[in-house]
């Protein structure tokens, strides 16, 4: 009789052992499948949050005092057209008149001297007369304290125009001294800007003939200004802040007497401190480090035995220009004064030989 396959297996006790331990096998493997794809498939984690990444802030950059040199010329100087405020009449070979600009808001004056005829091609040539310390109280427009250099510039040819710094004669504003702000050569720029407007002038020939206080702010004026061709200085404050605060006996304070000056001048140090404990802000603000910048040439005016401002002034600025391979002219003028009364026909000769040539 046959025997059905389950019957054989049952029969034979070894083959069915096998064939459990295989059925068990398989229930093994089957579990250990299930638990790995289980921690495979594990529920889903919750996210990590999302963190935006942020670029750091730089430091603001601290804004430029306006006493520096790189603040002066970053400014604009719009300027305005020049007014005619008084006709003052006929002289030797020119004539006078007051007119009026604007500069930051304030109406500033100013003695425009112009040669008599016909101007030349492309308008008279200028020179701005930057004056002197006087005291602002009693300063007044056309008086007589610069007429001689007004007389020989405008019958040798070029107009002249001399500002009344604000807070001088009738020009708005508050006098705030030459030398601890720079507000004066703020009134020169916006000058230079005015006489640009006005067809009677050649804005192409520009100079400056500066005394004294005066001196500072034409020096600062040629570094910043691209328009000055020619610049003429007489005993000029033209050192660094380390000279004015060191090597000048007679104290600025003399010169620039108005309170505001000195208040200034405190508040000044009071922030940043001396030339002596931060060199660096005052270097910055030393129109003698930059003659670099300058675009025309400088003549240099000075008596040796200057008492109000020193020699060393004119010295310092002189090597500071040839340093920098500029155009100097330099003339030392033994045994004079502060106003070159004695050597006023030779300063004259020599001015006038340095405008023909530059100018």
């Amino acid at each position: 009789m046959a025997i059905s396959y389950d019957e054989e297996v049952i029969k034979h006790p070894r083959i069915l052992a096998i064939l459990i331990c295989l059925l068990c096998l398989l229930a093994i493997s089957a579990i250990a499948w299930n638990t790995y794809a289980g921690h495979r498939a594990s529920p889903a984690v919750a996210p990590r949050p999302h963190i935006a990444r942020t670029t750091p802030t730089p430091a603001p950059t601290p804004a430029l005092d306006p006493l520096a040199i790189a603040a002066i010329a970053s400014r604009n100087y719009p300027g305005s057209r020049l007014a005619t405020e008084q006709e003052l009449g006929g002289q030797a070979g020119y004539h006078d008149q007051i007119a009026s600009y604007q500069s930051d808001g304030f109406k500033i004056y100013a003695l425009v001297s112009v040669p008599s005829g016909a101007p030349p091609a492309g308008g008279w040539p200028v020179i701005i007369l930057e004056h002197g310390y006087t005291d602002p109280a009693a300063y007044h427009t056309n008086s007589n304290d610069y007429r001689q250099f007004i007389t020989a510039f405008a019958q040798a040819g070029y107009a002249v125009i001399k500002p009344d710094f604000r807070g001088h004669g009738s020009s708005q504003g508050t006098p705030e001294g030459g030398h601890f702000s720079p507000v004066y050569t703020y009134d020169v720029m916006n000058l230079i800007a005015s006489l640009k407007q006005d067809p009677r002038f050649n804005a192409k020939r520009v100079g400056q003939f500066a005394h004294s206080l005066g001196g500072h702010t034409a020096l600062r004026t040629a570094v910043v200004s691209k328009d000055i061709k020619a610049t003429a200085l007489m005993a000029g404050v033209v050192g660094s802040f380390d000279d004015i605060f060191y090597h000048w006996p007679t104290s600025p304070m003399a010169s620039d007497r108005p309170a505001i000056v000195q208040t200034a001048k405190q508040a000044l140090i009071a922030r940043y401190g001396t030339p002596q404990t931060n060199p660096d802000f005052w270097a910055k603000a030393s129109a003698v480090n930059f003659v670099s910048q300058i675009s025309g040439a400088t003549q240099v005016n000075q008596d040796a035995g200057d008492s109000v401002v020193p020699q060393i002034f004119a010295d310092h600025l002189v090597d500071a220009l040839r340093k920098a391979g500029k155009p100097v002219d330099y003339h030392l003028y033994p045994g004079d004064d502060h106003q070159f009364i004695q050597n006023r026909t030779s300063l004259l000769q020599n001015l006038l030989a340095f405008y023909k040539a530059h100018l």
